[in-house]
């Protein structure tokens, strides 16, 4: 008999992955887990009925996680991914030499367990990197109360449904800003803006009231069913949303020029072309 996974994250849409194999389905000290394998997308997990990572398409989301805020810096030492339990935005976050520490903060020691078991080329060996720091802790929690602060924060997490909900608040938004160093960048995970209009509407005026430039760019990741993927972006640097095509090429040269599979310096300018119905949201 045939078994059908249902994403339930959208109130009249939703979608259905056949599972050919079930690998894990549990529940962590904190959601709902299911893993299981299907023939277009790969291997998947879910949590609380929401796809989290397909092994097909992941490179897409955590590409543009990192790689997009770290060459728009261009100069940051430390880098704080809160939430990102699967590794993936850590593995690409590590191929920047310039990064001397990268600090994970997973709140379900879990969802880091089962992706070390069940993918690892995920992670890729990103956990036992030296220049990794794993907290297992409340990502508001560890931006009220860390002394660290940090040149680049991503924010990989679920959706604002359950433990991620706390995520997408101001006061966590204005911690963020605290733990930044001068110059600091900030990039959230804000769901897609067709069918999450108000998750990014929210979060950007949020980012406006407390940064002195906040915006959005885009991506296309296709397990991440109903439109492109929209990632928050708060600085106080608005120059770093505005480099040229030329400047990205040279920080990627610098870097070593590593092989990517979405990402690449054209790609990341484009990413900030908002069509008109994102861009109503990011500008109120």
């Amino acid at each position: 008999m045939e078994h059908w996974v249902e994403e339930t994250l959208h109130r009249g849409f939703r979608v259905r992955l056949k599972a050919d194999r079930v690998l894990f389905d549990n529940e962590t000290e904190h959601q709902r887990l299911i893993i299981f394998e299907n023939a277009d997308f790969g291997r998947v997990m879910m949590l609380d009925g929401i796809v989290q990572v397909a092994t097909k398409d992941e490179f897409v989301y955590h590409e543009m996680m990192a790689h997009v805020p770290l060459f728009a810096h261009g100069r940051a030492k430390k880098a704080l991914i809160v939430g990102g339990g699967d590794g993936g935005v850590l593995r690409e976050a590590l191929k920047h030499p310039e990064l001397e520490q990268v600090t994970l903060c997973e709140i379900d020691h879990g969802v880091i367990d089962l992706c070390r078991q069940h993918f690892p080329e995920v992670s890729a060996g990103a956990y036992d990197d030296p220049r990794t720091r794993i907290v297992i802790a409340d990502g508001t929690k560890f931006v009220a109360e860390t002394d660290e602060r940090f040149d680049v924060i991503m924010v990989d997490s679920t959706d604002p449904i359950g433990p991620g909900a706390v995520l997408f608040t101001r006061e966590f938004y204005t911690d963020c800003q605290r733990c930044l160093k001068r110059g600091g960048l900030l990039v959230t995970q804000n769901g897609l803006p067709f069918l999450q209009a108000g998750e990014l509407a929210q979060s950007v005026s949020y980012f406006r009231g407390l940064f002195g430039d906040a915006s959005a760019y885009l991506a296309n990741t296709p397990s991440y069913f109903g439109g492109p993927m929209s990632f928050g972006w708060a600085t106080d640097n608005a120059k770093l949303r505005h480099h040229r095509r030329k400047k990205i090429e040279r920080r990627h040269d610098k870097a070593g020029a590593f092989p990517t599979r979405y990402w690449r310096p054209d790609v990341h300018i484009a990413a900030f072309a908002l069509p008109p119905y994102v861009r109503e949201l990011v500008e109120g």
